[in-house]
């Protein structure tokens, strides 16, 4: 009887390739109409949005959001307590993701924020990372 190291387990939405999941960033002509074909696509673009979005700004949802954008002009930005934030925000809006790393390093000048995102899906336990410049 053969032994079985290691089985994939894939999402039964990602199976149907004529379905959409989701709405895809950035909003253009192209990502309009054809949104995400992954649950893993809808992941990274869930993620996006939650980076993107400022508190206040969903209906019903007052604390959803980090508002990164706002940040980026500040005199001084606590990248430790923007760490926490994210985490935070991660933990409790997207929980089929583990976050692994965060990296923030914002230029010398202060006019440029990188934020690089490590995590794995949990439904699979894919690796996956992003990464948002803001200028």
């Amino acid at each position: 009887m053969p032994i079985i190291n290691s089985a994939r387990r894939i999402n039964p939405l990602d199976l149907n390739k004529n379905i959409t999941i989701g709405i895809a960033l950035p909003l253009d002509e192209k990502n309009m109409f054809s949104g995400t074909k992954t649950i893993i696509e809808q992941v990274k673009t869930n993620l996006i949005n939650l980076l993107l979005t400022h508190p206040g700004e969903r209906i019903n949802l007052p604390n959803f959001g980090v508002g990164i954008k706002h940040l980026l002009f500040e005199q001084n930005i606590d990248l430790e307590s923007l760490k926490e934030k994210i985490q935070n925000q991660i933990n409790t809006y997207i929980n089929n993701i583990k976050l692994q790393n965060i990296n923030l390093i914002e230029s010398e000048d202060k006019h440029t924020l990188s934020i690089s995102l490590t995590y794995n899906y949990l439904l699979d336990n894919t690796k996956q990372s992003i990464q948002l410049n803001f200028n």
